[in-house]
């Protein structure tokens, strides 16, 4: 697979965890970890439920608010609805919204967790910004995704990427939009620019496909961070 170090690529990662929750990093180090790296942006996307949104989206706002008056990369506040009840869905993506997330990400049907059945149609019908990692998603689902203009993630991490393939296909058949997402919970999970475009290319996609993926993200932070959601 081509990985080109000669061209500047701007990526950003919609996905990352901290210590809010189960990462290894306070979100001081992880962006400055990714700026390093070479990302221009990321989305600090704690693990939440009923029990935390609260807290996670106070928190990453905090991190955020420093990062926007001190720092030099792109981000936003988010958070990502995790192994939540199906039926729960729709009202705790508004309360993350209506507590400050300005970009929701829900913890899709991934093939190395027990995420209830439901969930992926649920986070979509429920309008989050991003379905991450989500598994063997249906036809119908992605479908769904594309109308409602729900993102579907390509991901980074081990694992949960063992269906990036088929999730590129079936968004290519049904015109769902896919990004890059890292899920990143530590230093070695942060890709360089070059490496998230060649996780998009090992998913299958052409290098036209796998660039506009990566201008996708980085237009979903944007709005974002303007307040705008994906």
């Amino acid at each position: 697979m081509v990985s080109s170090d000669a061209v500047k690529l701007v990526v950003v990662d919609l996905h990352s965890h901290t210590t809010h929750s189960d990462g290894e990093l306070i979100p001081a180090e992880l962006l400055r970890r990714v700026e390093v790296a070479g990302l221009s942006g990321v989305v600090l996307t704690d693990h939440v439920d009923a029990s935390n949104v609260e807290r996670i989206v106070l928190e990453n706002g905090r991190a955020v608010a420093s990062e926007r008056k001190h720092g030099v990369l792109m981000c936003a506040v988010g958070c990502e609805l995790t192994h939540v009840r199906p039926a729960e869905m729709g009202d705790l993506v508004k309360r993350a919204r209506d507590l400050g997330a300005e970009f929701v990400v829900v913890h899709g049907e991934s093939p190395v967790e027990p995420v209830a059945p439901g969930t992926n149609r649920a986070a979509i019908e429920a309008g989050c910004d991003l379905l991450a990692h989500p598994g063997q998603i249906s036809e119908d689902d992605a479908k769904l995704a594309a109308e409602r203009g729900v993102l579907l993630e390509i991901s980074g991490k081990p694992g949960h990427s063992l269906a990036n393939g088929h999730v590129a296909a079936v968004a290519a058949r049904t015109g769902a939009e896919v990004v890059y997402g890292g899920d990143c919970h530590r230093v070695d999970d942060i890709r360089t620019p070059s490496g998230a475009r060649n996780v998009l290319l090992h998913a299958g996609l052409s290098e036209r496909d796998a660039d506009a993926a990566l201008e996708r993200g980085v237009a979903a932070l944007q709005r974002a961070s303007r307040g705008g959601g994906a």
